[in-house]
């Protein structure tokens, strides 16, 4: 099996791979995580400690899989490493570059001076437009990723946004399971 040969080829010490043929699932969580490290980063940028942090990792966890099951995924490949795993590094990691466009963000500074001090390529800004429009197709509330894209393209307040993420109407945690 070529997938298994492959598999293989790219395992070492320091990095597990495994098998997927969840490819909507797959596509969704290697490239909405971009999204919610940009929100991560944000919260970073105005001040926002680590448990607003994980909150909003958490809540965009469930963003990404509401609309992976809405397109046709499979709940489990969000859970594994191109779901969680990605997501957490994508987030957590002083090396992401989503999350440093966040932060900068947060700090106050323009996307377009952002972008001119980058010399790589920050994924999440194109995707950020394309889950809106993906969210608006699908019927898919997506509020952290909406957040992401008001600060970006809409010049809202990060400050306020967060705030205003942190201060929805309180739910039940069983909430995330429901889709």
């Amino acid at each position: 099996n070529l997938s298994e040969e492959v598999q293989l080829l790219l395992m070492g010490d320091r990095l597990r791979v495994y098998r997927s043929n969840d490819i909507v699932g797959v596509e969704l969580g290697g490239s909405l995580k971009n999204v919610i490290a940009i929100a991560a980063g944000i919260s970073d940028g105005v001040g926002f400690g680590d448990n607003a942090k994980a909150a909003l990792i958490v809540r965009g966890a469930h963003e990404i899989m509401k609309l992976g099951l809405a397109m046709g995924a499979r709940p489990e490949t969000f859970s594994g490493l191109t779901g969680m795993g990605d997501l957490i590094v994508t987030c957590i990691s002083r090396h992401s570059r989503n999350r440093h466009v966040g932060e900068e963000l947060g700090k106050g500074k323009t996307l377009e001076d952002i972008l001119k001090s980058m010399k790589m390529v920050a994924e999440g800004i194109i995707t950020t437009q394309s889950v809106i429009k993906l969210s608006e197709t699908y019927g898919i509330d997506m509020p952290v990723s909406q957040a992401v894209y008001q600060v970006m393209f809409d010049h809202a307040d990060p400050l306020k946004i967060v705030n205003d993420l942190m201060n929805r109407d309180p739910k039940s945690e069983s909430l995330i399971l429901e889709i």
